[in-house]
């Protein structure tokens, strides 16, 4: 029963919604119009046709490359190299490169915010007092109500809960990109302990925040949403933000509540993230410089792995049908008639955009997880992210080698672990606590 949980979840994790939770006709509708979006961005770049990506199943004829043998040589594009190719040299230089950089993802992978962005207004829906192991805690359930006056018929609200320990006065949160399981649905724990013990038991709070209550993920859901709110529920322009991004937004507003909230200390709030809001989680980490630290779990391709390593996931999986919404529709011409390697970006940029705050990035054991997220290509990234970090005196990655797995690259402020479980951080939540505790610490 276990085994069938877990795999359950992997199955939850990899596709973003189970697919009990609709009917057949429902999905048959999401799909169609997915592709007539999909079709209609790429009508707007003007393709006709793009590659198709590999298969995440290792037994399919056309399985992505899980033979380190067979990746192929490749040529970054430069990290500290301004535009016009003067090397950066100081953190005032590294702040100019940065607008670059940031630059080309609006333009290119992840689409810019748009330019008024709705306000979001909080409310505490409930409130009760309870006992988490052996913590007390109060936990708020709260809703992020968007204005939506200029265009009344889209409503859009945020759904979070903030569970924090009653024995502190003010607390660092942890902010957890978090899934809406379906009722009945109890994925089984790989922990003695629970995560959410954990951080009670250092005087952390923890919020469970939902992305898709306020940007579905899907193509189909690009019309609604903070996304189609802002678009008057029309279709995106080719630089328009993705839904990765917009995700990113609703972290940001998260934490714009946190600030006017007595008892937590804003300055110390973390976003942590698994696989698809993993990507969510190092894009809100690189965007929104009041994060005060991230912890990254399997984001893989879109996220802080080399896209340019030809080895599990690869773009033109991204930017198919299925994953393009995460992104600017201008990304989907990298699959067309333009490669990988015309991208002026790769994940050791996005990485670096957090430098000088502490990262965890964070992978399961490939005999479990599998390659399709290719943690070797996370580790490089990071590796070459720590060049950032480098400018500010701070020691990014540890170590130059791939590490075993259970091998934890902890001396740094980019540290980086492969855990000995699968698709999941839980079995990491001990070393991140372990990482940031010595910067987080909670008043009585």
């Amino acid at each position: 029963m276990r085994q069938r949980s877990l795999i359950t979840l992997m199955l939850f994790v990899f596709s973003g919604t189970l697919t009990a939770q609709f009917s057949q006709h429902a999905l048959d509708s999401i799909n169609r119009l997915n592709t007539a979006d999909h079709k209609l961005m790429m009508d707007k770049l003007g393709i006709e046709s793009l590659r198709p990506g590999p298969s995440g199943d290792p037994n399919a004829p056309n399985a992505a490359n899980s033979d380190e043998s067979k990746v192929r040589s490749f040529e970054l594009p430069e990290l500290l190299n301004f535009n016009n190719g003067t090397t950066v040299s100081s953190v005032s230089q590294w702040e100019e490169r940065r607008l670059e950089i940031y630059e080309a993802f609006d333009t290119e992978v992840y689409g810019r915010f748009p330019e008024k962005i709705p306000e979001v207004h909080w409310k505490v829906i409930a409130e009760k007092d309870s006992v988490i192991g052996q913590y007390p805690v109060v936990v708020q359930k709260l809703l992020g109500v968007v204005d939506n006056t200029s265009y009344p018929n889209i409503k859009v609200c945020i759904e979070m809960t903030l569970t924090l320990p009653t024995d502190y006065k003010k607390v660092p949160v942890i902010l957890k990109f978090d899934w809406q399981f379906p009722a009945g649905f109890n994925p089984a724990r790989q922990q003695k302990i629970p995560w959410q013990e954990q951080l009670l038991a250092e005087g952390f709070g923890y919020a469970s925040l939902i992305p898709t209550s306020y940007q579905a993920d899907n193509g189909a859901g690009l019309s609604s949403g903070i996304i189609g709110l802002v678009n008057k529920g029309e279709p995106r322009k080719l630089e328009d933000w993705g839904t990765l991004k917009a995700w990113a937004w609703g972290a940001s507003r998260a934490l714009d509540y946190f600030k006017s909230h007595p008892r937590v200390n804003e300055k110390k709030v973390a976003i942590e993230g698994l696989s698809r809001y993993g990507k969510a989680a190092m894009v809100t980490m690189a965007y929104d410089k009041r994060f005060a630290a991230g912890f990254i779990g399997s984001a893989g391709a879109g996220g802080t792995k080399i896209l340019r390593r030809n080895f599990g996931e690869q773009l033109e999986n991204l930017a198919s049908s299925f994953e393009y919404h995460w992104f600017a529709p201008n990304f989907i011409k990298y699959a067309g008639p333009l490669t990988v390697d015309d991208l002026p970006v790769d994940a050791h940029h996005l990485i670096a955009l957090a430098a000088p705050r502490p990262v965890f990035i964070s992978a399961g054991d490939p005999s479990v997880e599998g390659n399709w997220v290719d943690a070797k290509g996370m580790f490089l990234a990071s590796l070459h992210a720590s060049e950032a970090y480098k400018l500010y005196a701070e020691k990014g990655l540890s170590a130059l080698q791939y590490p075993e797995v259970g091998e934890f690259l902890s001396q740094g402020k980019l540290v980086f672990r492969i855990h000995e479980g699968g698709h999941t951080v839980e079995p990491n939540w001990q070393y991140f606590i372990s990482f940031i505790k010595p910067i987080f610490k909670s008043s009585k």
